[in-house]
């Protein structure tokens, strides 16, 4: 007779090498628990009624977790970052924030409060969205803790459209809001990757036609360069990559960055005060089952991580 099979001792499906099953976190982090250490956490903020296109990137934080399970494939490594960058970092996933459907107030309001609740626990907070929008109340929620912010914004939009107070809130206007508010300092803040016309605010805006004929180190030098050594919270659209690598996106616009563009400015940030970051706007369903948005939506939120991580307040 065969031996008792243990449920107690059995591996997980990652231990085994199965990146197709088994919990669907964030690169497979443990869930968030409460008083229990960690470092960093991945939320989903789940929201997509600020859109002046199409929608869809409700579904989004759901379909980067399906395919972080890939860019989390090897524990603690992710290239082309050094291994075991986040080896002695406690990495969670601490799920969605919660807000009834239709309620764009009670979605601001939940998730600057649960957001800012993560910080104060000492966490550093890489949200999936959603929209755009859902950065206005991640940015009000940092600033409660780190005061005002650089804000690094990759993006085909500028998202800085001009507003009176009663208007609607949308996913075209919140960083022109911050920047009013005093979330953000437009001076030290840098914009990356447009295509679409419009007035700068008082931000250093990129548009491609500038980009394409600059390096890499370039680009990363700008940015250190703008910021000035204030803390920064980066943002990214996932439209800041061209269709051909980003086609599940709810408003894209041709002749953007590519995917190694982008990972490759990223990784020469190393060692910036990176408080804070996002990566919005996958819209799973407006492409086919291979899913490239997503899985560049996971990665690149994966080399935020990595980028917290090396922030010189966490070491």
């Amino acid at each position: 007779m065969a031996d008792a099979y243990d449920l107690h001792s059995e591996p997980s499906p990652h231990e085994v090498g199965m990146t197709w099953a088994g919990d669907t976190t964030f690169a497979r982090f443990p869930r968030f628990q409460p008083g229990a250490p960690a470092d960093l956490a991945v939320q989903g903020v789940a929201y997509d009624l600020g859109v002046t296109n199409r929608p869809g990137s409700r579904f989004g934080p759901r379909a980067i977790r399906e395919q972080s399970s890939l860019s989390g494939e090897f524990e603690h490594t992710l290239w082309p970052w050094p291994s075991g960058t986040l080896s002695n970092r406690v990495c969670v996933d601490a799920g969605d924030v919660p807000f009834p459907p239709g309620t764009t107030d009670l979605m601001l309001d939940a998730t600057q409060r649960r957001t800012s609740a993560l910080i104060a626990a000492g966490l550093g907070v890489v949200s999936l969205g959603g929209d755009h929008l859902v950065s206005l109340p991640l940015l009000r929620a940092h600033a409660e803790h780190y005061g005002q912010m650089a804000l690094v914004h990759f993006d085909a939009h500028s998202d800085t459209w001009e507003y009176r107070e009663d208007d609607p809130l949308h996913h075209g206007m919140m960083f022109l809001k911050a920047a009013r508010e005093g979330v953000i300092e437009p001076a030290s803040s840098v914009q990356i990757g447009m295509r679409t016309p419009n007035d700068t605010m008082g931000f250093n805006v990129y548009d491609m036609n500038k980009v394409v004929d600059m390096s890499l180190a370039q680009m990363a030098d700008l940015i250190r360069e703008h910021t000035h050594g204030m803390p920064i919270y980066l943002t990214i659209d996932i439209d800041a990559l061209d269709p051909a690598f980003a086609p599940g996106t709810g408003t894209p616009v041709i002749g953007g960055l590519t995917t190694a563009q982008l990972r490759g400015v990223l990784f020469r940030l190393q060692g910036l005060d990176i408080v804070g970051a996002d990566l919005v706007e996958v819209a799973p369903h407006y492409e086919g089952s291979a899913q490239i948005t997503a899985l560049a939506g996971a990665t690149i939120a994966h080399d935020e991580l990595h980028l917290l991580a090396g922030s010189p307040r966490r070491n």
